[in-house]
């Protein structure tokens, strides 16, 4: 029988030790990067069509930027986060992410109508 390692690092984060709550911001750009990378993608020529270490880099400060942004939103300090201010965040994409798969599905239905 094969054993099953536990997955203890998630988005840079050793789960099994303590987590910080600047570590769990970081994993959470982290994971916004890669969820979002393929659309962020598709803004290559509005940067400019860089080379792919440059594209890589202004994608991630670009993720880096947004949440940022929001964490000013809810009026919470990006570089001292908390608990609460974390979840914050969290909420606040969730409805961000809800808005744009509306958004989309409204286009797409708009598109199918009008063929």
């Amino acid at each position: 029988m094969v054993s099953k390692k536990k997955k203890t690092i998630i988005y840079g984060v050793d789960i099994t030790k303590r987590v910080t709550p600047i570590m769990v911001r970081d994993a959470m750009i982290q994971c916004f990067y890669e969820a979002h990378s393929n659309i962020l993608e598709l803004a290559k020529d509005f940067f400019g069509d860089p080379n792919r270490k440059k594209l890589e880099k202004m994608k991630k400060l670009h993720v880096k930027e947004l949440i940022e942004n929001i964490f000013d939103k809810i009026g919470e300090n990006f570089n001292n986060p908390t608990k609460e201010s974390l979840i914050q965040v969290v909420d606040y994409l969730k409805k961000m992410q809800k808005f744009t798969e509306n958004q989309i599905l409204l286009k797409n239905m708009s598109v199918k109508l009008h063929n």
